[in-house]
Parts: structure tokens; sequence; C-alpha cells
């Protein structure tokens, strides 16, 4: 699946390539599988320009095994995980049956998943266990306590979230706007619910303390909302913007409240707070969440699944199968 500019404008087509086409990097991978994320939505269906520069193979996951290798580490037969690094922004990503890629961008596959459960997993999924992470450094989320407030929970890195939250011991309200997914969520361990209309509405710059911390991955009003309503010395982390990039708030709940905005990125982060985020998923990720959550389509319906996910039809996790 290449993205290349036509008019201006970003357009996706399968193409048939060699390994000749591929880039000059130093281990060649066999990829088995990659997933659907909403970048990917974008970047296929045109509705965001995600390529920096084309032709440019879109995906930004992958999970496979090593066929060759010029660096010491990989060798051929290893499976291996690759989230971000640019991957289908400026690197040629996942959606092809070989690709040739950096070294370091390689992370071994966790022993307790396939290569098909990684990308069920996939970058939605290691983005919530960095958002976990991330909160629980922070110190105000405790097992038990007060509510954890996940936003946007019945996709990719709500989904993970929840159910890793609540594998923890905390207590989950997970925001959506789809009540047909409360059931699929209480399944994952969410304990009450938001209607995301009500956090997408604007509000004072201080509201109820509710929330010892929160995940979100909508952005704009949203975010500025979860923050308000987020208790003294609380935490959000913030990994996404579905619902748009700009921060329509205040100050005041950081100054006046101590309420601390937690960027998490999950694109160029280092090997180690990677192989953690791992550990954890590795640790607390229910298999049967994981398989509650996940489909597995066919390349093949990439456009179709793209226009699905930027419209907000798509639950859960989407695994693509490369090979077909």
């Amino acid at each position: 699946m290449v993205i290349d500019t036509v008019d201006g404008r970003p357009k996706a087509e399968f193409r048939q390539l060699s390994l000749a086409d591929l880039p000059d990097n130093d281990v060649l991978v066999e990829v088995a599988y990659s997933t659907l994320n909403y970048k990917d939505g974008l970047a296929i269906s045109g509705k965001g320009r995600i390529a920096r520069r084309t032709p440019m193979v879109g995906g930004v996951d992958i999970a496979g095994t090593v066929v060759e290798s010029r660096a010491d580490r990989w060798r051929p037969g290893d499976k291996v995980v690759v989230n971000g690094w640019g991957l289908s922004e400026t690197e040629w990503g996942g959606y092809t049956r070989f690709q040739r890629l950096k070294s370091e961008w390689l992370t071994a596959l966790p022993p307790a998943f396939s290569l098909e459960q990684a990308m069920a997993i996939g970058t939605a999924g290691y983005t919530a266990a960095l958002c976990v992470d991330a909160l629980e450094d922070w110190g105000t989320i405790r097992p038990g306590d007060r509510e954890v407030l996940v936003t946007g929970a019945a996709g990719g890195v709500g989904s993970i979230a929840v159910s890793l939250l609540a594998h923890k011991g905390y207590t989950v309200t997970a925001s959506t706007g789809r009540p047909e997914t409360h059931d699929y969520l209480s399944a994952l361990g969410a304990t009450a619910f938001v209607d995301r209309t009500t956090l997408a509405e604007k509000g004072p710059p201080l509201q109820k303390e509710r929330w010892t911390g929160a995940i979100d991955s909508v952005g704009s009003t949203t975010l500025v909302n979860a923050i308000s309503q987020t208790v003294y010395g609380g935490a959000v982390a913030a990994c996404g913007l579905a619902g748009g990039a700009d921060l329509p708030g205040t100050v005041l709940p950081h100054i006046l409240r101590g309420v601390a905005l937690l960027g998490v990125d999950s694109v160029m982060a280092p090997q180690a707070r990677r192989q953690r985020a791992w550990q954890t998923l590795s640790k607390h990720l229910d298999p049967r969440h994981l398989a509650s959550m996940t489909t597995v389509e066919p390349m093949s319906s990439l456009p179709s699944l793209a226009e699905d996910i930027v419209a907000g039809k798509i639950r859960g996790r989407v695994v693509i199968a490369v090979d077909r």
C-alpha cells in the first residue's frame, strides 16, 4: 500500500514492489502482520497529510521475522516488533510483505505474545501502556481509589488502557459516544461511563474534582475538561488528537490544583521505555480481553477500513494480514 502525491493531494494505492525497491537499511524483515491505527486511516483515506515524503509505504506497525541482517544484534529467524520510528511518515512502513528497517528500531517479540497478538496490541496498545506507566510514575493513582478516566475508550488506545488499568486494580471510568459499546467496555473492566458529548462541550476552567488521573486520546475540549476535573495533584496523560490538536483551556488547573499534563509520545520513545511498556503489557493485559477486542482483516480491505476508522466506526483493534 503506497501513498503518493497526485494533484497536490495524498493518494493511496496497491503497487507491486521488488526487494530492490526497499530502503537500504541493515535488517530485512518478512512482515506477517501490521495494524490499522487512526493515523493509518488518515493517510490511506487522504483525509490527513501523514506522509512527509512520497512515495511512502504506509503502516506504522510491523510484526515479522528477520530474513537478513547486517547488524550483530539480529539474526535470521528472530521475531521482532516495530512501532513508530516515523514509519509511514518519513520511513517506509508495514503494509508490505517485506521491509528493510534500521536495526535500532527493532524490539524483540515478547515471549508472552505471538506475532498476531503483538499487532493486536500494536502502536495503540503500546501507547496505552506508556500512558499507564506515566500515570503510575506520577504517583497519584491508587488501586481501588478514586476514578481514572479513559477517553475514546472504545478505540484501540482506550480499549487496552481500560483493560490494563482494571487488571492493575484501578477504578476505571470510560468515556464513549457509543452506548452499544458499554457491555464490551464493562467486560474489559470499566465500572462507570461518561458520554463523550459532556466532555466535548466547553466548561469552566475549574470543575468538580473527580479523576485521580486520566488517559486521553481525543485532545481539544475533551482534554481540557479532563484536566479541569482532575483532583489536586493529579495528572492527565495525553497521547492523541482525534478530536483536534487545539487546547482551548487555561492554566488555572495547573497552577491552582497542581494538575500535570503528561505528553506521551510513542513514535520516538527510547528503547528502555518501549521495553518497559511491553513488560507492562506482558504482565497485565488479559489475553482474553485482547482476543475480544481484535479482528483480523486482509490488506485488501485497507481502503474501506481507513474510511471506517476515521469516521469512528471501528471498535477495538484491527490486525492487518499483509499476505491477504
